[in-house]
Formats: C-alpha cells, structure tokens, sequence
C-alpha cells in the first residue's frame, strides 16, 4: 500500500486507498550493459541516487525506462532490481505497458506478486477504441488485482487519449487511484484537477518537466518527472516550495531545471530519434555524472556520441551537478 505522512485511509469501491500520496516520483531509466543486459548494479546506483535526493516513490518501466523495448525477463529484472533496492524506503508503481488487458492483467498481477505498491497503466492501444471501451479496460484491471491504479495519459506514444470526463467517472468510482497526465493538454489537466478534488483518494501528477511550477499552483499532487533522474533533489525543493506556497523560490527553481532540460535537446537533428535524443540525454548526463556506466540504449535506439556528451557535460557543469 503506497504510504504519506497522512495515514487516514478512505475506502471506495472495497479498495483502500491513502489520502493523499503526492511529490516526486521520476520515473526512472534502464541502464545497460555495453552487451545489452540489464546492467543491475547501475540500476542499483540510479536508485540510490533517487533515494538521496528524497523522491517520494518511484517510477518503475515506464517510457523512460525503454519498457516498449525490453524483454518480459528484462522486465522481470528491472521490477525485481527496483523493489529490493527500495526495500520499502518509498513506494515502488510499476508500469504494466501492454496493448490488450489481458497482457495488462498478467503484468499487474506480476507486478503485485513481486511487491509493487502501484501499476502505472495506458489505455488500450494500437487499435482504435470508444471511451466506454477504454474505461472497461481499466475496470478490468481493478477487477484483477488489489494494488492501486494509476492511469498513464501519453496519447502522442500511444494515439490512446484519456479524456477528462472519463478519468473523472474512474475516480469516482474508485477504480484508479490517480492518473499521470503527460498530454501537454493543459486545458484538459486543469480539468481533471479540478474535477477529481472531491475525491480524497485521488492523485492528479503532471509529466511535464518544465512546468511543474504552474501544475503545482493548479492544484496538481506532484510530478513525474524524466529529468528527476539526473537531479531529484532539485524536483524536491521544487515540490517542497510549491507546497510551502513559496512561489519565488519555486519559480527559480523551475527556470534552473527548464535550463538543465536543455540536455534532451543535444543530439545533433537527424542521426537519431527523438526518444534517442530525450532518454539518451538522460543516460548521458547520468554517465557524466558517474552514476550509470553507460549511455547504451535498447535497440535500435543509439546512443548519443562523445560530441554530445560534450555539449551535455557543459549544461551539467553549469548547473552544478558535476
């Protein structure tokens, strides 16, 4: 069960659920191996790393972590390699990523085996489908498992979108306990905020990185944040001023993490893709920074080259983190 510093517990729909659980929950990369592997002991660092600058849970295979390239045993490693080095320190959600339910159901049930607090699950995809059909889905998975559900709004990965109204009909009917919305709609995000307050089990966070400050004044829960990889303590301080009402210091620290995103953005246009670019950016700053061994991508995806590390290495050194 995902554990805050409220232990009042609500019950809806026969599932218990904490009040509020809300901060910083990056969702966190994959390191590799130069053979391809999983590389745990890296894994084991990054991990570390989190746990140090406070993060309030983790965020294990979702987009950053590669998930739609890995293999199922892949898979297994990564989940297994987070919750033990956790250890119950803050909650571990676990992405199930899957086109249909079923493959949906058997990762969550996995994932519950192995001591997830959380699955973080998309909408059905690759195939077009009704909202009714998408609410199902998750009605489907709730049905299968006793952990919370957090529902992953990405729909420019997934051409799946979640639409407010039925995020809002899930909440109060207690069959997600939250929802990841990394849309860029900020008219929409608003809207689920707002919609969902009455619902005190229900958490509202935004994936995008560098407008946490006016997700934070709108009412959102927290961030999960890519960049909280490379510099958790810094989403930290951020999240902590938002909630002190501290608006000045939470603004120069966003606009000094806006500067610092500015790693995604280093590989040269054209020599590979943009998920290259974004999560190679993060595993490069991760190895200039010592605490992953490589910057290996899962294939196909390329790593970025010495030049752009170089360019990387400058913006780390400029915002103090090497």
């Amino acid at each position: 069960m995902m554990q805050t510093s409220d232990t009042r517990i609500v019950e809806n729909n026969l599932m218990a659920y904490p009040e509020i659980f809300g901060g910083v929950v990056p969702p966190i990369c994959t390191p590799f191996t130069t053979d391809g592997d999983v590389d745990v002991a890296s894994l084991e660092k990054l991990l570390k790393h989190q746990v140090d600058g406070e993060v309030t849970g983790i965020f294990a295979l979702g987009t950053t972590s590669e998930t739609g390239a890995l293999t199922d045993a892949q898979r297994t490693t990564v989940l297994e390699t987070t919750i033990g080095a956790i250890a119950g320190q803050v909650p571990v959600l676990a992405g199930v990523i899957a086109m249909s339910t079923s493959a949906v159901i058997e990762y969550a049930q996995q994932a519950e085996a192995l001591g997830a607090d959380a699955v973080v699950a998309l909408g059905p995809y690759y195939h077009k489908f009704s909202d009714a059909e998408i609410a199902d889905h998750f009605r489907a998975i709730h049905a299968a498992i006793t952990i919370p559900i957090v529902a992953y709004n990405i729909p420019q990965m997934v051409q799946t979108v979640l639409h407010k109204d039925v995020v809002s009909t899930l909440a109060a009917e207690g069959v997600i306990a939250g929802v990841k919305d990394s849309s860029g709609d900020e008219a929409s995000f608003r809207a689920i905020v707002a919609n969902t307050k009455q619902y005190p089990h229900f958490s509202v966070f935004t994936g995008a990185e560098i407008t946490v400050d006016y997700a934070m004044f709108t009412g959102a829960a927290g961030v999960v944040p890519g960049l909280g990889n490379v510099d958790p303590a810094g989403y930290r301080r951020l999240y902590d001023a938002a909630i002190a009402g501290d608006w000045d210091t939470t603004r120069t620290e966003q606009a000094r993490l806006a500067d610092l995103f500015t790693i995604l953005a280093q590989a040269t246009p054209g020599r590979v893709g943009i998920t290259s670019g974004v999560i190679g950016g993060y595993k490069t700053a991760l190895r200039e920074m010592g605490i992953i061994a490589t910057n290996t991508m899962a294939t196909p995806m390329s790593p970025l080259n010495d030049e752009e590390a170089g360019r990387i290495r400058v913006i780390l050194e400029r915002n103090g983190m090497i």
